[in-house]
């Protein structure tokens, strides 16, 4: 068991190195202009994505349910250095919003290079209780709508050989309490996109698609689910965000950020039964 327990290790250092090593180089100046829809942007990661879009230069169309608070954001973009910085208030919860953003950022911008896919909705962290309804309402938002807007953007971002960036989880990776219909979600964006990328690729499409596999993140809403409950460290917000942008620049499949995420994704079917015991003694539960 200890010898094979050093191979493992072995084998994930060695992969943790060869990744570093190959990742092409981020150019700042890529991201000049270049015509951005970001969802979920009025806070969180998706609000520190839109700051650092702006510093690059690029064109921005944000979206998220709280019109003053994008209208606060889009300002600050400005004064960052955005070369546009545009608002829709929309609710991915809603049939036809999704179809609405797209087009308005369309029209706005006259095309899209990135398509930066982002938003959530509202779930409670606690033990599910056989909420059907919310379980699909969440599936709508945090799901359906993604793959609504990327077909719709899918014909404008052939056009520019653009990139769908899709911000995932490693909830959508490898399994958790308290956590039923966000991560349900979550499993359906990487089977969904992951599937569309292949299918992407055999057509020969100019559209590359990268999936972004994030650990806890410290936005406010997040620290006030956990507090308490969970023993896993957060990640700054701001760092989340930059490696989105710099991966979904470089055209790279995969993010996984922060390190951790990509060794519990090669590791997470070794030792199942460890795997599970450890998920389980990382939360502060007592029946």
């Amino acid at each position: 068991m200890k010898t094979l327990t050093k191979v493992l290790l072995a084998s994930v250092a060695v992969a943790l190195l060869a990744a570093k090593w190959n990742a092409p180089t981020f150019n700042a100046e890529s991201l000049q202009g270049a015509r951005v829809l970001l969802t979920g942007a009025s806070t969180g990661i998706g609000e520190q994505m839109a700051y650092h879009y702006a510093k690059f230069g690029a064109q921005i169309v944000i979206t998220a349910r709280r019109e003053q608070v994008l209208q606060q954001v889009a300002e600050k973009c400005l004064s960052l250095g955005a070369q546009k910085a545009l608002y829709i208030a929309a609710d991915m919860g809603v049939d036809s919003d999704p179809n609405m953003v797209v087009d308005f950022a369309l029209d706005q911008l006259g095309g899209l290079d990135y398509l930066v896919l982002n938003h959530i909705g509202s779930s409670p962290f606690s033990m599910w209780e056989g909420d059907i309804q919310h379980l699909g309402w969440l599936m709508k938002v945090n799901f359906l709508s993604y793959s609504q807007m990327a077909w719709k953007a899918l014909p404008s971002l052939e056009e520019s050989k653009g990139s769908i960036v899709v911000v995932s989880s490693i909830l959508g990776k490898m399994t958790s309490p308290f956590v039923v219909p966000y991560t349900s979600t979550k499993f359906a964006l990487n089977g969904f996109f992951g599937a569309l990328s292949h299918e992407l690729a055999m057509k020969n499409s100019s559209v590359m698609i990268t999936i972004c596999t994030l650990g806890l993140i410290d936005t406010e809403s997040a620290m006030e689910k956990v507090k308490d409950v969970s023993n896993v460290p957060a990640y700054p917000a701001s760092e989340a965000a930059l490696n989105i942008i710099k991966t979904g620049a470089t055209k790279q499949r995969e993010l996984f950020y922060p390190w951790y995420t990509y060794i519990v994704t090669l590791v997470r079917d070794f030792f199942p039964a460890t795997r599970d015991y450890m998920v389980q003694k990382s939360y502060n539960y007592s029946p």
